[in-house]
């Protein structure tokens, strides 16, 4: 019994020896844990004071050498933007020297003695000949591209005006006198009927108009259409037309003298709308009228293309000092003009037109602004105009010469060409007859006329094309009205048809290509760089040496004219955009693209720094530049001394903002961003020396050896696409 006690104390002094054990065990691995944890947080500490010690090294040699690097930058920047200013002077001096020396007989349209001369003459000349007509407006076509040219240098706005009255008062009488030629030509329709089909069919064109005319002289009532074979144009005719005295004329002219109206419709009806409801109610219409008055003076100047726009940006920004870049939205201004009548009253119509448009501007994109309750009319920021405009219309056929013993007899009629009314009132009561209509409807519907186009070849439809038809009472293209549009992609031609005859055009998205994928920029050789975007459906390159670019694609028929030529960086963008290849933006893309917004001030920065570096460094884009926020951006970059693609593991990553530059640790394809340096690196105030403390002697050199005009080619075409916000 004893033993079996003594057992039971031992099993329990036992029991707490291993307990105060195990407590002892615990305590020394607490011990243990507590140092360990004491000496990481030390070590953390002293890293984190390393490491602080470093950015605070760094931060105070970059505050140090800061104003050294700002300073110049803007020597460097003022340095080629002076040397730029006198090398534009001295071109338009040049210019204007060799077109005073031009010995062709052609007016200079900024003579105004010269150009009045020139169209009083023109306008009183009763030449109908029609190849002596299309000689006049060829040269009448060139004085208006002159025109644009020299509205586009930003004239005073006397000038301006005089310019801008020239200007339509030729785009008027151009089609003025082509209406008398045509006029003249359906005269003599009878004496060259064609002996198949009775009817008369002529094809007159030359390299900026092609005119189509057919005159119903047979008026078969079983006659559909016909078809233009030599120039891709047809039309068809509902029944009721088959059988009256009618001429059909298809005019296509390669340029467009409609749209700028509708551009300026939109804005008037904008101000308009604006005054409506900043208006107090009290306020009288005559107080309007003066603050109009007072107001004019603040918007003579609108804004240019996108290139002339860059220029004034880049002025801006080494105004204010590169140490704080702040983000500024730019007001914009926008011209009220009052819309111009087609026709004969056209000329009559300008003087007024030009009063009520004392400050616009012919280059200024319209603010995308539309009437909200008409969804048809056409916003040609979001689309554009291609291949010019078909005139398609309908005229009474003149009378035809008879001969009467051996006399040819004419009925002259001083009303010139007539329009043949359509829908006329027989055909309203036919198309009722055969239509279902809505029992509420007041309206009935004409039989629709028929159009087949063949795409020009001169312009590329990334899509199917679309169709707008000319509304000259509201001076608008409109959607409506266009019915059975169809594609055929084997002969790459649209067919449709209208409920009257009309002008019409093919429309294509403006920013189809948009947004990049990717794009690259990389020298080829000293002042010689390869510019790359992957656009949304098609990828463009083009070439920069020095002030010259070329642009390349691949797989493109029909691009003759643009592929392949050398031109300046303006005269490129415009060719491009008028054969749907856009790859350049404005102030109001971004409302129809999905952007990357980043602040215009730091990204115009950096464009001026890459197209400094453009000789010896290729830039890339970077899949992490939409992740780091509108206050920087982040793009690849290495030196690049030899023509020839980069290897991907040459790139390294940049981090840029308004006050500091980086050169980033991590690469493109790491799976999260880090702002961590690379081994070595430090920070610069701008990406210029950023790039610089890396770069070899020869690399240095080629830099220093950029001639000021293939830096500014270089800038105008990155101000232009903007790849950093629009990819």
């Amino acid at each position: 019994m004893s033993g079996k006690k003594k057992e039971g104390n031992i099993s329990k002094a036992e029991r707490e020896r291993l307990q105060r054990e195990a407590d002892e065990q615990r305590r020394r691995e607490e011990e243990e844990a507590r140092v360990i944890a004491e000496r990481e947080e030390i070590e953390r500490l002293e890293r984190e004071r390393i490491e602080q010690e470093k950015q605070d090294l760094l931060e105070l040699k970059d505050r140090e050498r800061r104003e050294d690097e700002l300073n110049e930058l803007r020597h460097i920047l003022d340095e080629n933007h002076s040397a730029v200013t006198a090398w534009e002077s001295e071109c338009r001096d040049k210019a204007k020297w060799e077109r005073y020396m031009r010995c062709d007989g052609s007016p200079d349209p900024s003579v105004q003695p010269e150009i009045n001369s020139f169209i009083s003459l023109w306008r009183e000349d009763s030449e109908t000949q029609i190849q002596l007509v299309l000689e006049n407006c060829a040269l009448a076509l060139q004085l208006t591209n002159e025109l644009d040219f020299l509205l586009s240098e930003g004239p005073n706005p006397c000038v301006a005006q005089q310019y801008r009255e020239t200007l339509l008062c030729l785009q008027s009488l151009i089609q003025i006198k082509l209406n008398l030629a045509t006029e003249e030509l359906l005269k003599s329709a009878n004496s060259h009927s064609d002996i198949e089909t009775g009817n008369m069919q002529t094809v007159v064109q030359d390299e900026n108009i092609t005119l189509c005319l057919w005159a119903n002289l047979n008026k078969n009532p079983r006659f559909k259409g016909f078809w233009f074979e030599e120039v891709g144009l047809g039309f068809e005719l509902p029944k009721p037309l088959a059988v009256h005295d009618i001429a059909v004329r298809i005019l296509h002219t390669r340029y467009d003298h409609l749209s700028h109206h509708s551009e300026r419709e939109q804005v008037k009806r904008r101000r308009s709308m604006m005054e409506a409801v900043l208006t107090p109610p009290a306020e009288s219409s005559a107080a309007v009228q003066d603050r109009k008055m007072e107001g004019e003076g603040d918007e003579e100047e609108s804004s240019k293309p996108v290139e002339e726009d860059s220029r004034s940006v880049r002025s801006e920004s080494r105004k204010r000092s590169a140490v704080s870049v702040i983000s500024a939205k730019e007001g914009r201004k926008s011209s009220s003009v009052k819309p111009l009548e087609e026709g004969e009253t056209q000329m009559e119509e300008i003087t007024t037109a030009l009063e009520a448009d004392q400050n616009g501007s012919d280059s200024s994109p319209a603010e995308p602004v539309t009437d909200s309750a008409d969804i048809h009319i056409v916003d040609l920021q979001q689309f554009r105009p291609l291949g010019g405009v078909f005139y398609f219309d309908v005229f009474h056929l003149p009378p035809q010469s008879h001969t009467v013993r051996g006399w040819e007899m004419r009925e002259l009629l001083e009303t010139g060409l007539q329009v043949f009314p359509y829908p006329t009132e027989q055909t309203r009561v036919q198309s009722s007859t055969s239509a279902r209509l809505d029992e509420h409807s007041s309206t009935v519907a004409s039989l629709p006329v028929g159009v087949t186009v063949a795409l020009p070849d001169s312009v590329m439809f990334l899509e199917d094309p679309h169709v707008a038809h000319w509304d000259p009472i509201g001076q608008h293209w409109r959607a409506d009205c266009i019915t059975d549009a169809s594609y055929d992609t084997e002969t790459h031609s649209i067919s449709f048809k209208m409920n009257t005859f009309s002008a019409f055009t093919l429309l294509q998205e403006s920013y189809a290509n948009m947004p990049f994928q990717s794009w690259e920029l990389r020298p080829l050789h000293q002042d010689s760089a390869l510019f790359t975007i992957t656009g949304a459906l098609i990828e463009v390159s083009i070439t920069v040496k020095g002030k010259q670019c070329m642009l390349h694609m691949e797989e493109t028929k029909n691009l003759d004219h643009l592929l392949g030529k050398w031109m300046s960086p303006s005269e490129l963008q415009k060719a491009m955009q008028r054969a749907g290849i856009n790859v350049f933006v404005n102030e109001y893309s971004d409302k129809y693209v999905s952007i990357n917004p980043k602040d215009p001030l730091i990204e115009h920065t950096v464009y001026e720094q890459m197209a400094l570096m453009s000789s010896a460094v290729a830039f890339s884009w970077s899949r992490w530049n939409s992740q780091c926020g509108q206050e920087h951006l982040v793009l690849q970059a290495c030196e690049q001394l030899e023509a020839g693609p980069v290897a991907e593991e040459e790139w390294s990553l940049y981090l840029l903002g308004a006050q500091r530059n980086q050169h980033l640790k991590m690469k493109e394809h790491d799976d999260s961003f880090s702002p961590e340096l690379t081994e070595g690196s430090e920070f610069h105030s701008t990406f210029l020396h950023m790039l610089r403390q890396d770069m070899s002697t020869e690399g240095q050199a080629r830099v220093r050896q950029s001639h000021y005009l293939y830096t500014d080619t270089v800038q105008r075409l990155l101000c232009a696409t903007r790849v950093l916000t629009y990819s």
